[in-house]
């Protein structure tokens, strides 16, 4: 299956392509336009869901590891509302489309651009081992784990089933849950599907829900 997704150098950035069905289109990282731009004019700055979730609140530019980073949106939203984001990506490919992202990004000179790239920490990093010896402790920790689809129809979303097909799931979420909350300062945000089920079964602390999507919030164990 990852054979069948390749990365293609274009004139203007790096894509992800289906090798089997081009017509689908390409997936990238794109900060500048599109969703990043809509979301960063129009979601709704600290009274979003995400922002209470990781709890600005109280945190006011706290220190987040987004350890699950995937295509950076989140960490991109967190950045732009004052967060200091490390993003942590284990896929080489995956990674390859962020960092792409954030270069071009910065090669923008745009200052409200620049100066939430500068805020975006990325690295080629596994979160179990980075969560294991960390080399600095943050505030929040974020996941948003690949989980199995119960329902094919939910797989819509073209970049989803890309990296759903390319990296496959996180059987490892539960473990790195536990990591977290050993870890973060001041609590562990979990991103879920809102029907899903709770992560490793353990209850939050406290949950923030919106029609699509709800974050379950855990505290530390040392809190």
């Amino acid at each position: 299956m990852a054979n069948r997704y390749q990365l293609v150098a274009t004139p203007n950035r790096l894509e992800l392509q289906d090798s089997l069905d081009p017509k689908v289109g390409a997936v990238y990282v794109d900060f500048v336009e599109g969703k990043a731009r809509h979301r960063l004019l129009f979601g709704g700055g600290k009274g979003q869901d995400l922002a209470k979730a990781i709890g600005l609140h109280k945190l006011k530019t706290p220190q987040v590891l987004d350890a699950t980073a995937g295509l950076g949106r989140e960490a991109f939203v967190l950045a732009s509302l004052g967060c200091q984001v490390t993003l942590l990506e284990r896929s080489p490919i995956i990674h390859a489309l962020l960092a792409d992202g954030l270069q071009r990004a910065a090669a923008t000179h745009e200052a409200q651009l620049t100066s939430i790239i500068s805020r975006m920490r990325l690295q080629h990093a596994d979160a179990l081992s980075w969560l294991a010896s960390p080399n600095f402790t943050p505030d929040v920790v974020y996941l948003d784990p690949m989980f199995p689809e119960r329902q094919k129809s939910a797989l819509v979303q073209k970049d989803m089933r890309f990296l759903q097909e390319l990296v496959g799931d996180d059987p490892d979420a539960g473990e790195l849950l536990d990591l977290a909350r050993r870890v973060a300062k001041h609590r562990v945000t979990v991103k879920r599907p809102r029907l899903a089920p709770e992560l490793a079964d353990l209850k939050p602390a406290f949950v923030i829900s919106g029609k699509a999507v709800r974050y379950d919030v855990y505290l530390p164990y040392h809190f």
